[in-house]
């Protein structure tokens, strides 16, 4: 079982996840050019963004329960109105293969609506074949770049009509 926990993107524990994140991307990033920037933790404040820690429920003693976290936070309108930029979303290799980063998603898209959303948008690496496969089968299509972001090669975007 998983739980999402709201916390500030510059908590302890959000920043610990967000190191382990920018390391593994560090290191598997192609040429070495990886360029992490730890978020703004006022852009992830309700109704504007959240940011979520995923926690295992049934970790065993022990371990360390916190195991993912992702955010959405509110960017310029696009071309549909309100949009909200998807971000950090990660999860320990340890948990992958449980559907964890769908239930994330799922949780982040379901906050945007209420908040108003008419689409998602996220950059990614073209490398990040489970990530792209998460997201082609969440909805999400090929947009043109919408941020200068060093690290990214696809955008992406999802319409939230219903």
């Amino acid at each position: 079982m998983v739980r999402f926990i709201e916390m500030a993107a510059d908590a302890p524990t959000a920043h610990d996840l967000l190191t382990e994140y920018f390391a593994a991307r560090a290191e598997a990033f192609p040429g070495g050019a990886y360029r992490p920037t730890y978020p703004d933790a006022a852009v992830f404040v309700a109704p504007d963004g959240v940011f979520l820690v995923v926690e295992d429920e049934v970790a065993e003693a022990g371990v360390r329960p916190t195991v993912g976290c992702g955010g959405i936070r509110r960017v310029a309108d696009g071309p549909d109105g309100v949009r909200f930029e998807v971000k950090h979303l990660y999860l320990d290799p340890s948990t992958r293969g449980r559907g964890w980063g769908r239930l994330m998603l799922d949780e982040l898209e379901r906050r945007a609506r209420a908040w108003g959303a008419a689409e998602l948008v996220l950059d990614t690496h073209h490398t990040l074949a489970a990530a792209g496969g998460l997201y082609a089968s969440a909805g999400f299509e090929a947009i043109e770049p919408y941020n200068d972001n060093p690290n990214a090669t696809v955008w992406l975007r999802k319409r939230l009509d219903s």
